[in-house]
């Protein structure tokens, strides 16, 4: 498993990573692990289920068994089960966003879901995408990327994004939520929001998807074994 080479691309919410990884693991023709969604698709089983976010051992067993499965569209478009359920549209909300961050602050959740995403290197390689992978998750990691941009660009992102979707959502309380979660996530005792040692800093704030993921595919040819 060494040998499979490892991306990784951390940072926080509204980043952009999740998309960059997309277009840069098909660019090379990698698999993808969205750690993000796996708390995502936690939070959502527990409210299911009716677990509390705050049941750290309740969830740590929920997590141990998560039935999770990845898939994509024809056109590109992300597919993500739990169990039988396809719920890609129902773990991009941003209740779903405020349960991952809940449940993500806990050490035997995050311990019950680290094989599963280690088990993702498979070969040719992974692009790893999430808010740890450098640091907790793939630390021998062969380039490691943290992408960022200011707070008021990711949440015009996101605004933009829900507002695409058809839904009525207050730019104001979208920078509220954002700036909470980067203080939950960079503050918890467990795996903080933070780039890793020896991790690429990429600020997206004034740059293009497609400019970004140039600059990730170049990094990559220089520090892993891609096909030119």
């Amino acid at each position: 498993m060494s040998e499979i080479p490892v991306l990784a691309i951390d940072g926080p919410s509204g980043s952009g990573k999740g998309t960059i990884a997309r277009q840069v693991a098909a660019a090379l023709g990698w698999h993808l692990l969205d750690s993000g969604a796996l708390y995502r698709l936690l939070g959502l089983a527990a409210a299911r289920a009716g677990v509390s976010v705050d049941d750290e051992p309740a969830l740590a067993a929920l997590a141990a068994g998560l039935p999770v499965r990845f898939g994509g569209t024809a056109d590109g478009g992300e597919q993500i089960w739990l169990g039988d359920d396809e719920v890609s549209a129902d773990i991009r909300t941003e209740t779903s966003g405020e349960r991952a961050s809940a449940v993500a602050r806990f050490p035997a959740v995050r311990e019950a879901l680290l094989g599963l995403q280690r088990d993702f290197r498979r070969p040719p390689g992974l692009v790893a995408d999430g808010r740890d992978m450098g640091t907790q998750v793939f630390p021998e990691a062969g380039l490691k990327v943290f992408l960022t941009a200011s707070p008021a660009e990711r949440a015009r992102r996101r605004h933009k994004q829900l507002k695409d979707k058809g839904l009525d959502v207050s730019l104001a309380a979208l920078s509220r939520d954002i700036e909470a979660r980067d203080r939950r996530d960079s503050e918890r005792s467990v795996a903080p929001l933070r780039p890793a040692d020896d991790a690429r800093i990429l600020d997206s704030s004034n740059q293009s998807i497609d400019e970004v993921t140039d600059t990730v595919l170049v990094w990559a040819r220089e520090c892993l074994p891609v096909k030119p």
